[in-house]
């Protein structure tokens, strides 16, 4: 979203995690999605280095509130809160607890933003932030876990998601596409860069910025 919030083009990858093309590891060794190859090699294969990456590109206003604040708490979504809802989701791959149990560690965090929602907006104020923007997919996943329980615990964070999934940009960039092969022409979206992505969150994009970016 943030790609596609700053008008940044990328010539889209689109791949499956199951067939990893060659090109995507001749890129990045990791073989993760998404991976962002800039026109002079460099290469960004970390969602949050990729969303940073845009947002220096133009005079975004995504960190005007409270920028210290925001990354503190984009840290704790991606290190603390991202591995409990990992297990939440795949709860079966980790017999170790239960499901509900799992569940009860995300829920820290998602009351923590459910409380902040009753006093604002958004999760940093009143106007949309690059907190939002982190936050909004990992929210999106759990609560496609179990949406009423979600909908029945969360309700003001439910709104939030709903606005979120309802809104312009999100569906901007929801669009079906074809999986990318090596004799494809490029495809040029504008959202400018090469860009390797998938359909799903188990698969991926790779993209590349095209020399009019």
């Amino acid at each position: 979203m943030a790609l596609a919030h700053t008008g940044i083009s990328v010539e889209l990858r689109e791949i499956l995690l199951s067939e990893r093309p060659d090109e995507l590891y001749a890129i990045s060794s990791k073989g993760t999605v998404p991976v962002l190859e800039l026109e002079d090699g460099q290469v960004i294969d970390e969602s949050f280095d990729i969303i940073m990456w845009a947002l220096d590109q133009t005079n975004t206003d995504w960190m005007e509130i409270n920028p210290d604040q925001q990354l503190k708490m984009i840290h704790a979504n991606d290190h603390e809160f991202k591995p409990w809802l990992d297990k939440y989701k795949y709860h079966e791959r980790h017999p170790e607890h239960t499901k509900e149990y799992y569940q009860e560690k995300c829920d820290a965090f998602l009351s923590n933003y459910n409380e902040i929602l009753k006093m604002k907006p958004y999760l940093i104020g009143e106007k949309i932030q690059l907190i939002d923007v982190a936050i909004f997919p990992f929210v999106r996943q759990f609560a496609f876990v179990d949406s009423r329980y979600f909908e029945e615990k969360y309700s003001q964070l439910n709104l939030w998601l709903q606005k979120w999934k309802n809104s312009k940009l999100f569906n901007s960039i929801m669009d079906k596409y074809v999986q990318w092969g090596p004799d494809h022409d490029p495809m040029i979206v504008s959202f400018t860069c090469l860009l390797y992505t998938s359909p799903s969150p188990r698969d991926g994009l790779l993209s590349r910025m095209p020399s009019s970016a």
